[in-house]
Formats: C-alpha cells, structure tokens, sequence
C-alpha cells in the first residue's frame, strides 16, 4: 500500500535503532540522506526515520560546536539540518510535538546569522540559515505549527532579522507576514517598538524603490497594517517617518500609467491608511493638498462601475478584496466631506458627485437584480452586500434625495440585509461580554459588520419620504428598530458592576476608569439612540393613524417612560435626553387613551422631561454693567455646545407638552409641583422687556396659559411672583388674560 513503510526505509530505521554510540548514530544519518532522496519516501515512512532518529539528537548536533579532528566545524549542523529539510516536507513531521516544542531551534539559527558581520556570514553558515527557513516554511504551512511559532514571538523575531538586514530577508518578513495575517492584532501588542521599526524600514524602501519591488511591498504593507489594533498605530507613531513615507510612494504610484496587477494593492493599501489614520492622512501634499483625496475618490468609483456594471455575482466576487477597498474609500471620503472641513470648489464638489453618484448607481443595479433572485445568498455573497451597503448607507445619508426610486426598490432587500447582519452583531456582542468558559465562542461570519447601525442615520431621511416610509412600515422595520434601541441602550447606559455586600462596607479606592473601547462603544450608541428617535418621531408625527393603533409604540412609550428618568442629564448624555424625552411626548400624545393617571413610571417620566426642558435657558444678569439692569435670555453654558441638535427639541418638546395639558390635564401636577411655572416667572421678570425671541416668548406663554387651563390655582401662584410685571414687558396677551381677567 502507498501510505505503509517502505522497506528501504525499514532497513534505515534498523541500522539507527542499532547504532550504539552517537558516532554510529551520526554515521547512519548519511544513509537517511541518500534514502530520502533515492526514494519518494512518503509521510509515514519520513515520520518513521524521524521518530527512528529522535529529535533530541538531532538538536544536540545543531548545538555542538566540537568536530572531530579532520571534520568541516559545520558538519554535523550541516547534516542535521539536511535531515530536518527533508523530513519536515510532510505534515507527520512538521505537526510533530517534538519538533513543534523546539521550533526555536530553527529560530536561533536564523537569528544566530543577523548576529555575525556581514564578512563572517560564510557560505557554510548561510546554507544552514537557508535550511532554517525552509523547514520554518514547511511548519507553517500548518495550523498547530502556526500557533508554535506565534508562541515563541516569531513575529518579534523576525523584525529583528529584517531590521538587521541579515540574509534572506525576504524570507523573514514572508513568514511574519503568515503568521500576522493569521492571528491579528494580538501579534502586535507585545511589538509596538518592533512594528514601527519595522514599517519605517519597509516605507522607505517603498518611497525610494521604483522597481516591482515597490508593488510587491504594497501588499506587504497593507496586512501588516491592517492587523495591527488602530489605538496603537495613532498612539505611537507621531514621531515616526513611515506615514508620510507611505502617502509619498502610493501618490508616486496613483499617479503613473499602471497595469491592473500593479493598481489594484496600491489601491488597497490606501484604504488600509484611510482606515487607520482617517482621510486627513490623503491631504499632505502642500502644493496641492486635496489632488491625492480626490483622485482616490475618482479611482476607488472608477474600480466599482468597472467590476459591477453588466456582471453578475460570481464575477463580481473575483475582485471581492479590492472591492471592498473601494467602498471602504468611498465611505470615510463620503463622511469627511459631509463634516464640512474640507474647502472644495463648486467644479470639484460637481465631479465628485458625478463620480459617486456612478458608482452608487451600479451598486443600486447589482442589489436590484439580487432582491428579485429565487436563489437564496450563500455567506460569502451576503457579507459581500453586506459591504455595499455599508458605503451606500453613508452615501444616503448625505444625499438625501439620490436615486429615490431605485433606493425605495432595493429597500425591503437592504433592510433584511442589514437586519440579518445587526442580529449577527448583537449575538457577538453579546457573547463576548458574557463571560461563558463551558461554550467556545463560534462567530456568524455576519457580525464583523452592523449594517444596520449604518443605515440608521439614512432611515432618518427615507421616513420623512412617503414612498420611503410606506416600505418600511409594510415590512415592519420598526421592530426591528425597536429591538436596535433596547441593544443600544444597553451599551450607552453603562453601570458599573455591583459591588458585592460583603465588600461594601470595605475601604476602597477610586473606581476605575472606564476602558477606551466600551468608551467608543457608548458613544456610537448614542449616536444609533439618536437617530432611531429621529427615525420614530417622524413616523410618529407622518402616520398618526398608525402609531395610535399600534401595540409596539405603547411598548415604545413605556421603554421611554422606564429608562429615561435613569439616564444622567450630563454632557454626554444630553442630546441623547433630549431626543428621548421628545420621543416621548410625542407617543404620549398619540395614546393619551391609553394612559393611566396611577403609573407611577409617568410622574418619573415627566418630571426628567421637565427638567430637560427648563434647563435650557437661563438670564445673563452680566450682560449689563449697570446692578440695577435687567439682563438677557442666554441658552445656559451645558446646552450651549450641542444646541444646534438640541434646539429644535426644546421647541418641539414645548409645544407637545402643552399640547398634552390640554388632553390630560392631571398631568399639570407633575409640571405645577416640581415649581416649573414659578421658575419661568422668575426668569422672565429678570429679562429686559422686549428682548425675548418671539419663538420662545409663544413657547413660553402657550406652556404657561396651557398650565392654568389644566389648574385654575396656579393662578394665586404665578400672581405672587409677579407675573403681572413679565405679562406686561414681554407682551404676554394671552397669559394676561388669563390671569388678570379682560
């Protein structure tokens, strides 16, 4: 049989199990030499002259400087390598415990060469470092060799050999390479010092080499990057030279006559720094500093129109990686010129428009065609439209008014997309931060992406659409929103863990500070917080039939009546409050039917959307030099930095709460108890007259007259705080008649 012992083999496994010195032993090894390569050994046979030999040997005879008289000094390594290329060619061998527990062995002798002056390097020695690597590069073509050599921080290792510039370094950094691209950002943590010694290196070449060396670095660059955590690249390389060197050798090469094979990794190593460094990395060019920006912004639509129009999935998967790229361009180009940072001319805001409106087009066409296949997606093709919608999501966000038709077409197809793909995500999450040693963590290829999070800024604008909103409430997309909020919430209204009783009464330290990453997790959950209120207030003020009748939005109302009064009125928290307790009035307005003057959870409720509300503005008694001056209605200094966002919520909130007084009047209490009305009197009589905005000044008395309505005894109140000197100075016609009769 092809897989048993050859016999020649059997012969040679005889004569070393026979040898009874070391001499003997070593004197046999030139027969495994001759037998290996006379016969086309296969696995079991080289497993069985390895295990004949016995690793511990062969290792004493790398290690052994002392020859016999007569004998080359690198005989007996020389042999002993030889033996170990041979064998290790199979997996049996490669995968052995005894040689996976000694591939430090192949990396000293590597590492031994980059110690020795160019001039020592003899041939005898670089032979043996060849040797090396070739076995290094049979055991890592195997998982559990993968994993032996990411134990022994080959990684780090082999950065050394390649900042040496030792022989065969090429070798070197292909190794390092496999062995990052398989495990990622852990490679790194531990060789920060390493990488940026590394990358410096490597960009200068890639500046200063204009051979087809310059290409292959391109993909070179790009894993070792990619692999390595962004907090440590931007936390750590200010003083490096490598970024700057990066941009200089891919505008070299953007910007010459190319072949695909040599446009194609520039391309993807640009995405690469973009996603690192973000797009002001593409702006460094002095003379022309938006030209590389824009260019990448051309090519990356260009390569989508090219690999999309007229193709149909499977072509299209060919070009998976480099796709990705250009979407992965066009999306954080698309969200830095929406940021308004970048000053582009009327002729260059027109191109670019031209150029990505093209490739969205294609995009629209290829998710058209898939929305109305019978044949259902395979992973792959699902995280590749998974990665479409991503670049498109930040595309609609923007451009509120592209494509309608054929974006409301592909919507129910997008959403159950983005849906699938945000139910993947949340189960990741999920397991991650619960701590389980009896289940592995097993990964739906899905969750790498939220996609719906994506979209939820663009649903924003598709529901103020009516065509657009009639898509979403027929697939009912707003459970789907509602499930996205509750996960959401979850993340952005961080507890710290309960300190156990026993420990309680224990002296403690200051609490800890809360990690970078949740820190970023909170803060785009309350960005996906924000825009689902968005999302839901326009639903709640366009299809008032539907929301009345709805049994979701009750459970939406009582999420908001429970959850609101938790969450800190702080600087991060405030629009987040803000939307939520708009959100609110507006559902509460709608299923006044259905509220119960006995909930417990609406006198909470109100009474944070009280404080929001008046909060908001303050006097500025300084405002005049004069102590006897009245002074100006200012937004107060918390609501001030974010007061475009949150403007147009005071309004709202204002105007649905009076509103809400007139269909339930119990709920004046809330507002009349926690001394709300009284606190508006004494502003306003701190105002100069005539001074109060005319938005504020009705929102104001509307609340006011709305109050009185619902409770005729607070006009004895406002009375005695002088409500006639703020009716009279500030015009307040309506509230005057109402508390001072015709």
């Amino acid at each position: 049989m092809g897989d048993e012992v050859l016999d020649s083999v059997k012969k040679c496994v005889g004569v070393i199990k026979g040898a009874k010195t070391d001499t003997e032993k070593f004197a046999a090894l030139f027969m495994v030499t001759k037998t290996v390569k006379a016969e086309k050994c296969n696995p079991r046979s080289k497993l069985a002259l390895f295990e004949a030999i016995e690793f511990k040997f062969i290792k004493r005879l790398l290690l052994s400087d002392e020859v016999p008289a007569g004998c080359p000094p690198f005989v007996y390594k020389s042999v002993a390598m030889s033996i170990l290329t041979a064998l290790c060619s199979v997996q049996e061998v490669a995968t052995h415990q005894e040689i996976l527990q000694n591939v430090d062995v192949f990396l000293d002798i590597v590492l031994s060469e980059g110690d020795e002056d160019e001039d020592e390097a003899d041939e005898d020695n670089l032979m043996l470092v060849n040797e090396a690597y070739k076995c290094l590069n049979y055991i890592v073509t195997f998982e559990q060799g993968l994993k032996a050599l990411f134990d022994v921080d080959t990684v780090g290792k082999m950065c050394k050999v390649y900042s040496q510039k030792s022989f065969q370094t090429d070798e070197a950094l292909s190794l390092l390479v496999t062995i990052v691209e398989k495990f990622g950002p852990p490679s790194w943590e531990n060789n920060v010092e390493n990488f940026n010694t590394l990358m410096n290196i490597l960009a200068v070449d890639f500046e200063t080499d204009h051979s087809d060396r310059k290409f292959k670095l391109c993909s070179i660059l790009s894993p070792l990057l990619g692999n390595c955590p962004v907090e440590i690249v931007q936390n750590t390389c200010d003083n490096e030279i490598w970024p700057t060197k990066l941009f200089l050798g891919l505008r070299d090469i953007l910007t010459s006559k190319l072949v695909k094979a040599q446009r194609d990794p520039a391309i993807k190593l640009a995405s690469q720094m973009l996603t690192t460094f973000g797009a002001e990395w593409s702006l460094q060019d002095e003379a022309k500093p938006k030209a590389f920006f824009l260019m990448l912004i051309h090519l990356a639509s260009i390569e989508i129109r090219m690999h999309l129009e007229d193709k149909k999935l499977e072509q299209v998967l060919v070009a998976e990686n480099l796709l990705g790229s250009c979407f992965t361009i066009l999306e954080i180009s698309i969200a830095f010129i929406s940021a308004d940072t970048l000053d582009l001319e009327q002729k260059e805001k027109q191109q670019t428009y031209t150029a990505l409106k093209g490739a969205f087009s294609a995009v629209l066409n290829v998710l058209k065609t898939l929305s109305v296949s019978k044949k259902p997606l395979e992973t792959k093709e699902k995280c590749f439209v998974c990665l479409m919608l991503m670049s498109l999501s930040a595309w609609l966000t923007q451009e509120t008014s592209a494509m309608k038709p054929a974006v409301n077409n592909i919507l129910p197809f997008a959403l159950q997309m983005a849906n699938e793909s945000f139910f993947a995500y949340r189960a990741r999450y999920i397991s991650e931060n619960v701590k389980s040693e009896d289940k592995p963590l097993t990964y739906d290829p899905l969750s790498s992406v939220d996609v719906l999070r994506a979209f939820l800024p663009a649903l924003c604008h598709i529901t103020v659409d009516d065509k657009g909103r009639a898509v979403l409430l027929k697939i009912k997309q707003e459970e789907v929103l509602q499930e996205c909020l509750a996960f959401h919430w979850s993340i952005a209204h961080y507890k710290k863990p309960l300190i156990p009783k026993s420990e309680r009464s224990k002296p403690r330290g200051p609490d800890p500070e809360i990690p970078a990453k949740r820190l970023k997790q909170m803060a785009d959950s309350r960005g996906a917080i924000i825009s689902i209120c968005n999302t839901f207030m326009n639903i709640c003020v366009l299809e008032v039939d539907h929301v009345k009748n709805s049994p979701l939005f009750f459970t939406l109302m009582k999420f908001v009546f429970d959850n609101l009064p938790e969450l800190k009125n702080n600087h991060e928290n405030l629009v987040v409050y803000g939307n939520m307790a708009v959100l609110g009035l507006l559902l509460l307005k709608l299923k006044t039917a259905y509220i119960k003057k006995n909930d417990f959870s609406i006198c909470r409720y109100i009474q944070a959307t009280i404080r929001f509300l008046w909060d908001a503005y303050t006097v500025d008694e300084n405002s005049n030099n004069s102590r006897f001056a009245l002074g100006q209605l200012v937004v107060t200094m918390t609501y001030k930095e974010s007061w475009i966002e949150l403007q147009e919520l005071w309004f709202l909130g204002m105007q649905n709460l009076s509103g809400i007084l007139t269909l339930v009047p119990w709920i004046s209490e809330f507002a009349i108890e926690s001394g709300w009305a009284e606190g508006i009197i004494d502003m306003l009589v701190k105002i100069k007259p005539g001074s109060l905005p005319t938005n504020v000044k009705y929102a104001y008395e509307d609340l006011l007259c709305r109050l009185i309505d619902a409770n005729s005894d607070l006009i004895a109140t406002l009375k005695k705080k002088d409500a006639i000197t703020a009716c009279r100075g500030h015009k307040f016609m309506e509230l005057g008649k109402k508390l001072f009769g015709e």
